[in-house]
C-alpha cells in the first residue's frame, strides 16, 4: 500500500514577514482564502497565525481568529484546521533591571493564551513546548513556555477535544513533551512537529533530525521541516525518514532560490510533487483525520 504523507500549509506565522513578501497574506479574509488555495492544492491541514491588518504584524485578538476560521469553514473547503497557540510566550529583559521588559515582549497567561482554540474547536492546535532563545534575526527575545503553562493549556486543549500538535525545537523540548505523555497530560500517541533551523534550536540537518527521532514515543505521529532555503530539502528528507510534512509561507518566503514564492499554494503544490516523487501519496484530510485520529469536525 503506498505510504500517506500529510501536507501541512503554515499559511502566515508572526514573523515581520509582511514586507518581504507581498505574498504573505495579512487580513482575515488573505489568510482564510490563502488557506482554501493550499487546500486545493493539496494540503490536508492548515495552520494558521492572524495578524493585524493594519500594521501586518502579529495578532493574537480573538476576532480575527473567528473572522478567519469562519471563512474557511463558510467556504466548505474540507480542511484540518490548526490554530496556533504560540503567541503571547515571548520576553525580553532588561539589561540593567531584567524586569524593565523590552521589545519583542508578548508574554501573557497561559488562559489568554488558548482562549480562541476553547471558543473556535478546531481540530488540532499547537503547542510550542519549547522554551529558547532568538539572537537578532527575529529579535532578541526569549521564548517561555513553562511547565505549569504548558499543563494549564494541554489540559484545556485535551478537555475540548482538540489535538496538540507539539512544536518542538531541540532535543530537551523531544524530552519534556515525551514526558507529558508518558504521566498522561497529553493523549497518546503524540503528534509531533520537529522545527529545525531555527535561532537557537536543532540545525536544519539530517544528524538532528535523526536523533530527535530516536527520543519520540513509540508509535508516535511526526513531522519534521525547515526554514528558508532548508525547508525543501528538510521535506525531503521526512518524507524519506517516514514523516509527514510541512511547508507555506510562515516558514519559507521563496519558491526556489532568487524567485520569492507567489503564493502557499504553489509551496503546496512543490510539496505534492516531491512527495509523489518519493513513492508516496499526499493523504487528503480524511486520510490525515484518520492518521492522527481527529474527532471529525
Amino acid at each position: 500500500m503506498t505510504r500517506k504523507v500529510i501536507i501541512t500549509c503554515a499559511v502566515t506565522g508572526s514573523a515581520d514577514t509582511v514586507g518581504k513578501n507581498p505574498a504573505v497574506p495579512v487580513t482575515p479574509d488573505q489568510i482564510a482564502n490563502s488557506a482554501i488555495d493550499a487546500a486545493k492544492a493539496g494540503a490536508a491541514i492548515v495552520h494558521v497565525h492572524v495578524r493585524d491588518p493594519e500594521s501586518g504584524q502579529a495578532s493574537m485578538a480573538p476576532e480575527l481568529y473567528e473572522a478567519t476560521a469562519g471563512r474557511i469553514r463558510e467556504s466548505n473547503t474540507d480542511v484540518v484546521l490548526n490554530l496556533t497557540t504560540g503567541y503571547g510566550g515571548r520576553i525580553s529583559l532588561g539589561l540593567e533591571n531584567p524586569f524593565d521588559l523590552g521589545p519583542g515582549t508578548t508574554m501573557t497567561s497561559p488562559q489568554r493564551r488558548i482562549e480562541h482554540v476553547l471558543a473556535l474547536k478546531p481540530e488540532i492546535c499547537s503547542l510550542d513546548v519549547a522554551t529558547m532563545n532568538s539572537g537578532g534575526i527575529r529579535d532578541e527575545s526569549v521564548m517561555v513556555n513553562s511547565p505549569p503553562h504548558l499543563r494549564y493549556m494541554a489540559r484545556a486543549i485535551r478537555e475540548n477535544s482538540v489535538v496538540p500538535e507539539l512544536e518542538v525545537f531541540d532535543v530537551g523540548h523531544v524530552r519534556l513533551a515525551r514526558h507529558m505523555l508518558e504521566v498522561d497530560q497529553i493523549a497518546p500517541p503524540g503528534f509531533f512537529q520537529l522545527c529545525l533551523g531555527i535561532e537557537w534550536g536543532a540545525p536544519a540537518t539530517p544528524a538532528a533530525l535523526n536523533y530527535m527521532l530516536t527520543l519520540l514515543p513509540e508509535g508516535a505521529h511526526w513531522a519534521a521541516f525547515g526554514i528558508s532555503r532548508d525547508q525543501l530539502p528538510l521535506a525531503g528528507l521526512s518524507i524519506l525518514s517516514g514523516g509527514h510534512v510541512r511547508t507555506g509561507l510562515e516558514d519559507n518566503l521563496y519558491l526556489r532560490q532568487g524567485e520569492l514564492a507567489s503564493s502557499n499554494a504553489v509551496l503546496v503544490e512543490q510539496a505534492v510533487t516531491l512527495v509523489e516523487m518519493f513513492g508516496c501519496e499526499p493523504a487528503t484530510p480524511a486520510e490525515a483525520r484518520e492518521i492522527l485520529n481527529l474527532r471529525k469536525p
